[in-house]
């Protein structure tokens, strides 16, 4: 026998299973019971034999699941282990929220292309309140996730240097050294986008005009200390990067403590004098 006998024989008696099955519905539709049934139990025959795939065919079904899927899958044999181990499964990550990460259920390696944290979630709202403003269960609800994405990122600039894109959105506790590791250690990456990240600076922006050489699109929403100089810097030294910027310059960056006991010092001699 050929390689990849087996898989067309496979294939073809499906599909020849299958017109079968359609012609009959249509033809005689008491049949239709019996046959469903026939056709079910042929199609676990077919699937009884997965593990003669080749890899590439394996991994072309895998593609097809979700994380958690995958890796259940996964579980079963060593074959499809194999599959589920194999980083060209894994080019594109997405997340939906921090806790995410620390499942076992994904593959870091030089294949991933495409990265997404996206949390959008009522508890964003606690991780961007100013530290010194969090009350004791604020900092304890925070304690539990504040360093998952940062240890992500920190596994991704280490493991990944093919990354294309990232995109990190309700991120509330990473820094800039977070976001600047990625831009130093994946060197073409090309597409950048922040959303509502408070604790990220103008500093971030320095590194994109300073390491970001092949981006070609940098997106900047909602977050709150970036400022209009920082913004007006990768136009002038980046001219040819995509940028967009919604909201961000224009909302009221971080303060320190003491800097609100000097504005209230301040108003207090304003209402004194006045």
């Amino acid at each position: 026998m050929y390689p990849g006998y087996a898989e067309q024989t496979a294939a073809s008696l499906l599909l020849l299973l299958l017109c079968v099955w359609v012609c009959m519905c249509v033809n005689r539709p008491n049949l239709s019971l019996s046959l469903s049934l026939f056709f079910s139990f042929s199609l676990i025959l077919f699937m009884m034999h997965l593990t003669d795939l080749n890899q590439e065919c394996l991994l072309h079904l895998f593609s097809f699941l979700d994380k958690d899927s995958r890796r259940n899958l996964s579980l079963t044999c060593i074959r499809l282990r194999e599959a589920f181990l194999d980083p060209r499964l894994w080019s594109l990550l997405h997340f939906f929220s921090p806790c995410e990460l620390k499942r076992n259920n994904y593959i870091l390696g030089p294949s991933l292309r495409h990265v997404s944290i996206c949390w959008h979630s009522s508890r964003v709202k606690v991780c961007n309140i100013e530290d010194w403003m969090k009350t004791t269960f604020q900092r304890d609800l925070c304690s539990k996730h504040e360093k998952l994405v940062s240890h992500f990122l920190e596994r991704v600039c280490h493991m990944c240097p093919n990354l294309l894109s990232l995109t990190l959105s309700g991120c509330g506790h990473i820094t800039d050294h977070d976001v600047i590791s990625v831009l130093q250690s994946c060197r073409r990456l090309q597409k950048l986008c922040l959303e509502n990240c408070s604790r990220l600076t103008d500093t971030v922006l320095q590194a994109v005009v300073t390491h970001g050489n092949s981006l070609v699109e940098v997106r900047l929403d909602f977050c709150r200390n970036f400022t209009q100089m920082g913004l007006q810097g990768i136009r002038q030294k980046r001219p040819g990067v995509q940028l967009s910027a919604e909201r961000s310059a224009g909302m009221i960056p971080d303060s320190q403590p003491e800097e609100k006991l000097h504005i209230r010092r301040a108003l207090q001699k304003v209402l004194v004098f006045s």
